[in-house]
């Protein structure tokens, strides 16, 4: 059973690190800490955030 718990555990971490999921949460632990009275921004206003900052930095991209 231990094992079982330990694998779907991998599994679950894994899928978080692929889909984004981790880093979004990484970001929200990060702003309560630098900024402990503004509010978190919701999922998609991070998205927002993260695709201009992206998109500032072309050279960053292959394309």
């Amino acid at each position: 059973m231990r094992t079982v718990r330990r694998v779907l555990g991998a599994v679950r971490w894994y899928a978080r690190e692929l889909t984004g999921e981790a880093g979004y949460d990484r970001y929200c632990e990060r702003h309560r800490r630098h900024h402990p009275h503004a509010p978190v921004p919701t999922r998609r206003e991070y998205e927002v955030l993260r695709t201009l900052r992206r998109e500032g930095r072309p050279e960053s991209r292959c394309c």
